[in-house]
């Protein structure tokens, strides 16, 4: 009876399929973490193409006098998610805009470096903070076009009236 429980005939393929196991569990975290890296980069290309069109949205404000600060009403959406951000205010500041220039628009489309299509929402409000003269916010959010409810990126600056007339 020893004899027939020394032999080891047959133990070869139990430690070859827990060997095969243990490769397959192991083989299977490696894949699983190149899917989330690649979640993870395509979030991120996102973000950073959202972040450059906030920055250039805002460079164009900054390049224009305190009066000029303004959207023009007829592109202002009265729709969610505009309507629902937490920058939106029924009083806005709005003027005249001769053409359509991209500062002068509320809400435009826009494809981004990645060739993905993005929304620009500005908006623009008039605070004055205590014992002070009156400021223009300006908010611009992107969001993902597709889904309004995706917020990439949000950039606030404030304009004083030493920017001009």
């Amino acid at each position: 009876m020893r004899a027939v429980l020394r032999r080891d005939g047959g133990f070869g393929l139990v430690e070859l399929l827990i060997a095969m196991t243990m490769l397959n569990i192991g083989l299977l975290a490696v894949v699983a973490s190149f899917s989330s890296g690649i979640v993870s980069i395509n979030r991120a290309g996102k973000i950073t193409t959202a972040a450059v069109l906030a920055d250039g949205q805002m460079e164009l404000y900054r390049a224009l006098t305190y009066n000029a600060i303004q959207l023009d009403a007829a592109t202002i959406p009265g729709t969610v998610p505009y309507t629902t951000d937490q920058a939106y205010n029924a009083t806005q500041v709005t003027g005249t805009c001769t053409g359509s220039p991209p500062e002068c628009n509320a809400s435009r489309q826009v494809t981004g470096a990645d060739g993905r299509q993005y929304r620009i929402d500005t908006y623009i409000v008039t605070t004055a903070p205590t014992g002070g003269r009156n400021i223009k916010k300006v908010t611009v959010v992107i969001r993902d076009y597709n889904n309004l409810t995706l917020t990439y990126a949000r950039q606030i600056s404030t304009f004083d009236q030493s920017t001009g007339g």
